[in-house]
């Protein structure tokens, strides 16, 4: 990218992991970025949901850098999901 001087200005890519977790009834998918905790919204589809997660990130990473607070290093490589079992006695 190049300023209005015309001079490069390198970018940096991060991955952030995104969670995408659907609503009970199938209408949506909730969006959790566990690297940043405030970024929140959803989609209809997997596609939206994703799109919208791209420009939450955007806006808190923005914002972070606005107020001079640390950016999250990417974590898409080294963030885990895993499942945790657990046993309720029968009812």
């Amino acid at each position: 990218m190049k300023d209005c001087g015309g001079r490069e200005h390198p970018h940096v890519e991060l991955r952030y992991a995104v969670l995408l977790e659907p609503e009970p009834d199938g209408s949506a998918y909730n969006v959790i970025v566990p690297a940043l905790p405030e970024a929140h919204t959803w989609g209809e589809t997997v596609e939206e949901a994703l799109l919208m997660a791209r420009e939450v990130i955007e806006l808190c990473v923005a914002e972070r850098r606005a107020v001079g607070d640390e950016i999250p290093p990417s974590d898409a490589g080294t963030a885990r999901l895993e499942a945790v079992a657990i046993s309720l006695p029968a009812a």
